[in-house]
């Protein structure tokens, strides 16, 4: 959801080149698939609408040092406890992403600072203890991602692998990204791409052993969404298992600019079709962006999910702006 700086390649070639991926994107982007969605979509849209029925939330959540905790994404670490990473507008009047950790989803002891310029961060665990992170990287719009050994080298931000990858689909940005998966040397992702320079659309991206970057259109996740008639920024998103199925859960800008515009849905991978997820808060909030869903341990020891969505304040109801954190038992 966040707003990107603009800038231009210098080469005419490497222009003519992210131009020529654009074509050929949107016109594939208006093609509806008519494969029926799967239930565990619908099922998943269902279940995390009713904020007032979840068992635990809280609005506008901020860390220890008073900091926003806005498009934060929680994993849970070997030891049960929970780690968020987020970004906050500061002082200096740049983003920063940030870690924190919580022992009841509610109180966030703000851990480490990755430096301004830093933003929509997303966290993954991997083989043998180590962590992935992955973040938007301003100036120059682009997906930054960071390899750490283990847990104390992450709250130290101590990185051991980096790569900052090139922008191959557009002139302007790239960013807001989420690790689908991290297999021994290859870690997959996905994110957005601004194409010509004006609309966020969806990319698919594979990095090889910190070296390789290749990055893809998604076009399967715009015309999903452009067939609920959004007409603006297609943004954040993140991966979710719910009823054995592998599900997104994906924002959308109804009308761009509009951030009152914002919507969350449920979009099934298989049938490259998605279900809207009409969210109903305890004020009635009508703008929800940067989902993401995680399955963890509630505090009280019963299985939970998780979700993690922020509300603008040009759709949020009196008290609710900011990132909210809820959770239902499973």
């Amino acid at each position: 959801m966040q707003q990107s700086t603009a800038t231009t390649l210098r080469r005419p070639v490497a222009l003519a080149a992210v131009a020529l991926a654009a074509v050929l994107a949107l016109a594939q982007i208006r093609t509806a698939d008519a494969t029926p969605v799967a239930a565990a979509a619908t099922a998943l849209a269902s279940s995390i609408e009713d904020v007032q029925a979840s068992d635990g939330h809280e609005y506008n959540a901020t860390d220890s040092a008073g900091h926003t905790m806005d498009a934060a994404e929680i994993v849970q670490s070997a030891d049960g406890s929970y780690l968020a990473v987020y970004h906050s507008m500061l002082a200096d009047g740049r983003f920063h992403a940030a870690l924190a950790t919580s022992t009841d989803l509610l109180h966030w002891q703000r851990r480490h600072d990755f430096g301004p310029g830093t933003s929509q961060p997303d966290l993954a665990r991997a083989d043998g203890g180590r962590y992935v992170l992955a973040w938007e990287q301003d100036p120059h719009n682009h997906i930054a991602v960071r390899g750490y050994r283990d847990l104390d080298a992450l709250i130290a931000g101590h990185a051991d692998r980096a790569f900052d990858a090139p922008r191959t689909l557009s002139a302007c940005a790239e960013g807001t990204p989420s690790i689908t998966s991290v297999h021994g040397g290859t870690i997959e992702l996905t994110g957005h791409y601004r194409n010509r320079c004006d609309t966020d659309h969806q990319l698919r991206a594979t990095l090889t052993d910190f070296t390789t970057w290749q990055a893809r259109p998604d076009t399967r996740i715009d015309r999903a969404l452009y067939a609920w008639g959004d007409g603006g920024n297609i943004g954040d998103r993140d991966p979710v298992t719910y009823q054995g199925h592998r599900l997104l859960l994906v924002e959308g800008q109804g009308r761009r600019g509009d951030f009152a515009s914002w919507r969350t849905y449920v979009y099934d991978p298989k049938s490259g079709r998605a279900v809207l997820a009409a969210l109903r808060t305890h004020g009635g909030s009508t703008a929800f962006a940067n989902p993401s869903a995680t399955r963890i341990t509630a505090p009280d020891g019963t299985p939970a999910l998780l979700v993690s969505v922020f509300i603008p304040s040009e759709g949020a109801a009196a008290g609710e702006a900011g990132q909210l954190l809820y959770w239902h038992s499973l």
